[in-house]
């Protein structure tokens, strides 16, 4: 009896159904496809190795009139083998992070490369879509400071709705300069830096489907710790409006919400215990004042209300320096400027040389000039 009952086992083990297996795990990669030059094509034939597809939808296969951008699916593995066909369309470069990716052609004109799947998801992987340059890379230093690039021939998703934010685009350059210069001065920057904080300065992107950046804002950040997840982080959302008059500030606190903010209205930015670590009011000019609690009080204005140009910072009520800049996106040539608004004042430009598809800066230089031969005349 016993015999038979084993016997019987064992052939319903045979038949029985195997469990479904585990569904791999997806990881992510993604690469920009740079044109010689920029027009309005059909999108590339992307051919990948079995196991990989691109990730479907307007989000994630991404075309512009200077790129094309997509985003691929399958096993983690750092090196999948990419091949692209793109008849009449010459492909300048293909970039994934911030490399430049070696490429092979293939006799029949096809471009090869290799990419990394290896991002558990797609939003982990965005630096690969934006332009930027670090001028503080180092939270530790109390301030982390980006220069979004943007390029109208690289505009991608809600951006191919709205006018091109020429105006914006330059402002907050300008805006950035004053503000970092202002932080610095204050004293707030090493305060941040001595608690384990910093303030975070950044623009707007007008290339990433994944974050759509819109519309055209600027950031003065503070994060009370040591990195992006902070605690009671307070991130101001500063809109400018076409002219780069700052009009509103939609300030999110980590945790709590979105408070809003128009000119006049004072909007304090604390720390994880509520203490006060300085205040931002919008000025009825499209400018900012920034007071910090027993320091000076630095109002960023502008003379005729030219934003774009150039911006001025009066400290205490006395004319202090003015600040502008240059970015030719294209070229990957960034020039800042500082002067002084006093007699005799002082200037002092900076020149940052850096890749033009990465932002990766490649070299700076500049000269500040004696003060006695470089009063600022007001022009």
């Amino acid at each position: 009896m016993w015999r038979r009952l084993l016997v019987v086992l064992s052939l319903l083990a045979l038949v029985a159904p195997l469990a479904p297996a585990t569904a791999q795990t997806l990881s992510y990669g993604v690469f920009r496809l740079v044109k010689h030059t920029p027009a309005d094509t059909g999108a590339p034939e992307i051919i990948l190795p079995d196991g990989y597809t691109t990730v479907a939808g307007s989000t994630y296969q991404v075309p512009s009139r200077a790129e094309f951008y997509s985003f691929i699916q399958g096993p983690s593995n750092p090196a999948v083998r990419v091949t692209v066909r793109w008849p009449g369309v010459p492909i300048r470069a293909v970039v994934s992070g911030k490399t430049r990716l070696p490429l092979t052609t293939e006799p029949d004109g096809a471009v090869s490369f290799t990419v990394r799947v290896t991002g558990a998801t797609t939003n982990s992987l965005q630096a690969t879509l934006q332009v930027w340059t670090f001028l503080s890379e180092d939270m530790a230093t109390g301030l982390h400071w980006r220069i979004e690039h943007n390029d109208p021939d690289r505009v991608a998703g809600v951006w191919h709705t709205v006018p091109w934010p020429a105006n914006q685009t330059r402002t907050y350059l300008n805006l950035l300069l004053a503000c970092e210069a202002v932080l610095r001065d204050s004293g707030l920057i090493e305060q941040a830096r001595r608690r384990g904080h910093f303030f975070s300065l950044m623009g707007f992107e007008t290339n990433n489907t994944l974050h759509s950046d819109n519309p055209p804002h600027w950031h003065l950040a503070y994060y009370p710790g040591p990195d992006y997840s902070a605690p009671r982080a307070h991130v101001p959302h500063f809109w400018m409006d076409r002219q780069g008059r700052t009009y509103y500030n939609g300030m999110d606190v980590k945790g709590e919400g979105r408070g809003k903010f128009y000119a006049g209205d004072p909007a304090p930015i604390e720390d994880a215990q509520g203490n006060l670590v300085v205040t931002l009011t919008i000025r009825d000019d499209g400018g900012l004042d920034i007071q910090a609690p027993h320091g000076p009080r630095y109002e960023i204005t502008s003379p005729d209300g030219r934003f774009p140009d150039k911006v001025h910072v009066w400290k205490d009520g006395r004319p202090w320096r003015w600040f502008g800049g240059t970015d030719d996106v294209r070229a990957g040539l960034m020039t800042t400027r500082v002067g002084g608004l006093t007699t005799p004042g002082f200037k002092r430009t900076t020149v940052y040389w850096y890749d033009e598809l990465t932002g990766t800066v490649e070299s700076v230089g500049g000269a500040a000039q004696p003060s006695e031969t470089n009063a600022w005349t007001g022009r």
